[in-house]
């Protein structure tokens, strides 16, 4: 097994998409984004760098999980899995894209709390990537605004700290996790 198995910390950049395919089989895909920091010896401060987007794509019984979890846009996040990379064209040029088949998704708890609890396991369906594939296409078709962008990195610094996101039963954190 070659595979190139990757973490990367980050947020949720786009609300996920949850699809049972034809063959039964959940698949959840998400994006998500990871802003570098660095420090600025010059200026005395941390500054961002561009922020990099991946595809997600989450298979059965993590998809199902994920989906009970309620991730939204924002919400901080640590992946794990396959690193894969396609190439694709685009108004006749080609594109390259970077995706994760994940094996774990996890919120990122240095940034807020959560609570677990177990799930049932189910039977295992025989994989269909090239539907994921076609899912993740998707995510390449919509341009995200620079707004978008700007908006997703502001809400993950350090004023997204300060928010408060208090659930039904008054808890507050940056996040909620339902399981």
């Amino acid at each position: 097994m070659n595979d190139a198995i990757v973490t990367v910390v980050g947020f949720v950049a786009q609300d996920p998409r949850f699809e049972i395919l034809a063959s039964g089989t959940s698949l959840m895909s998400l994006r998500i984004g990871s802003t570098p920091r660095r420090y600025d010896r010059e200026i005395g401060q941390w500054r961002d760098e561009d922020p990099m987007f991946l595809t997600v794509s989450c298979w059965r019984t993590l998809a199902d999980n994920l989906q009970g979890c309620e991730l939204q846009r924002g919400d901080p996040v640590i992946v794990t899995g396959k690193l894969r990379i396609r190439e694709y064209s685009k108004d006749g040029q080609p594109r390259f894209s970077a995706q994760i088949e994940a094996t774990t998704v996890g919120h990122d708890l240095s940034r807020g709390i959560a609570r677990f609890q177990r799930s049932q396991r189910s039977a295992s369906m025989p994989e269909d990537r090239r539907l994921a594939d076609d899912l993740a296409d998707r995510w390449l078709e919509e341009d995200m605004s620079e707004d978008l962008v700007a908006g997703i990195t502001t809400q993950t610094g350090d004023a997204a700290d300060e928010l408060d996101d208090t659930d039904e039963n008054g808890e507050a954190g940056p996040f909620r996790a339902v399981a």
